[in-house]
């Protein structure tokens, strides 16, 4: 007699996925946490070590200060509690890739406490709170496709200094996960203390993963899912593993605690391990670095040297300047980005036009060529000196932007009016000029104009295309429009 199989179609809806993250971020200081090796990426493997890096004894840690003010300014960035007295611990797992054998970071005094991160859902906000951002030291790189028999280590990277943030569960689903590392992710680059580059490892995430039914208030046991590499991978790795967890408890299994890896090519995730408790890393205080105390007047003059965030800044454009959600949005990006835009409105009051040159033919020409805003060859002001031209009504947009700006960029020496001028871009407003080009149209179109009296307004945009085609893009369109509709009337 043959089996039967029952197909268990899982209900997804009736489940709530609880997500926190923990990310962590190199910090852009010159040298390691606790001595002066090099961090710089892309070094030959094992050349930026010394003896404090690969755990010589006899050798002493210093801690290095600018970590301690990067750290700091997060958390102020995000609202948090400043812990003024702080010490470093021990971690006593088995790293590998640490020479020590332990990791050194902090436990039970992390240097920030609490605060939040904003996140915008389908338009909705909401706040995400933080659990701790604290300071630790980043391992080595193991690496397992160099020789076919055994695993290298590269301890170029042991000991440069990271910022862990640990969010709480708040996340409910991959998108939120997705606009909430975004923001942490443009939050370190303004903020000017890490690059944020995935792709390198200077950022790079954690997710605490678990699943429960909608209602309960009880977490569900967590699943780690370990190094996320990307923003988009950390969407899609929170939406495979916890569609896995509910197929679990649909099928009545049980859930293991453990932590995974996500392999984006198969879109799944796999078992490394059953997953340790902090028991388990038996922390103790760092015998060989002093506990450290921070004053207030060092907090606050890091307080001080803070920028305007984005937050900050859209609300600004929406209110002061009248922009868009969308437009500010664009322009707040990248802090490099926002800080041209802010210098060039020191130079026209066209804000709405200003936006529209920096999300369009800037933002494109930086694209295209791979650039960054600051490597942008034209000042704020001669991008404004072109805006003044479009607005004056001496050349189009389209001509400003499809053959003025590009030869702007190629030679910023000269000026938007003189290239205009050399080339004979500049617009006719002259009625005497746009006039016989208008009654030429309309003599071509006679059969259309009958159309346009009859009702067929539509057509206006043909004789307009038109008179630009035969005028060769140089006829005012404002000047077209009006003479069109006089002699339309008649």
């Amino acid at each position: 007699m043959g089996y039967f199989c029952r197909l268990i179609m899982a209900d997804y809806s009736k489940y709530e996925v609880v997500v926190g993250l923990e990310v962590h971020a190199q910090l852009l200081t010159h040298s390691k946490l606790f001595c002066g090796d090099s961090i710089a990426f892309g070094a030959e493997p094992n050349t930026n070590v010394s003896p404090i890096t690969l755990g010589h004894p006899g050798t002493l840690p210093k801690i290095n200060k600018k970590a301690i003010e990067f750290a700091v300014k997060m958390g102020l960035a995000c609202g948090c509690e400043i812990e003024k007295h702080n010490y470093f611990a021990r971690k006593n797992y088995f790293y590998p890739d640490l020479p020590k054998g332990y990791q050194v970071s902090q436990h039970t005094t992390p240097i920030c406490k609490n605060g939040s991160v904003k996140i915008k859902i389908a338009g909705q906000e909401k706040e995400i709170h933080l659990t701790r951002i604290h300071l630790e030291e980043d391992a080595g790189k193991s690496i397992h496709d160099v020789d076919a028999n055994n695993t290298c280590v590269d301890y170029n990277r042991a000991g440069t200094p990271l910022i862990e943030i640990v969010s709480e569960p708040d996340l409910r689903s991959g998108e939120e996960a997705f606009a909430y590392l975004t923001e942490v992710r443009k939050l370190v680059r303004y903020l000017e203390i890490c690059d944020g580059n995935m792709e390198e490892g200077s950022l790079r995430c954690d997710a605490n993963i678990s699943v429960r039914i909608k209602g309960e208030t009880k977490l569900g046991i967590r699943v780690e899912v370990k190094n996320l590499n990307s923003v988009r991978n950390v969407k899609r790795a929170i939406e495979v593993e916890s569609k896995r967890l509910i197929d679990i408890l649909e099928e009545r299994g049980t859930i293991i605690q453990q932590t995974r890896s996500f392999d984006a090519n198969a879109s799944t995730t796999f078992a490394i391990r059953d997953k340790e408790d902090a028991d388990d890393y038996r922390y103790f205080a760092e015998p060989d670095l002093t506990p450290f105390h921070l004053q207030d007047e060092f907090i606050e003059k890091i307080r001080t040297s803070i920028p305007a965030l984005p937050e900050q800044r859209i609300k600004d454009y929406t209110t002061r300047l009248q922009l868009s959600e969308y437009d500010a949005a664009v322009l707040t990006e990248e802090r490099s980005f926002a800080d041209y835009f802010e210098n060039l409105i020191q130079y026209t009051t066209n804000y709405k036009s200003a936006a529209n040159w920096m999300s369009g033919p800037v933002k494109t020409w930086l694209n295209e060529n791979n650039k960054q805003p600051e490597d942008f060859p034209l000042s704020a002001q001669q991008l404004s000196s072109l805006i003044a031209l479009v607005d004056s009504g001496k050349v189009s947009f389209s001509i400003a932007s499809g053959k003025i700006f590009p030869q702007m960029i190629t030679n910023p020496s000269q000026s938007a009016e003189q290239i205009a001028t050399e080339q004979n871009l500049l617009q006719e407003s002259d009625v005497s000029a746009i006039g016989p080009v208008i009654d030429s149209v309309l003599a071509k179109f006679a059969d259309k104009v009958v159309e346009y009296k009859k009702g067929k307004k539509g057509l206006l945009a043909l004789f307009v295309g038109e008179v630009m085609k035969q005028s060769k893009g140089k006829a005012d369109p404002k000047k077209t429009n009006e003479l069109l509709l006089e002699k339309l009337k008649s």
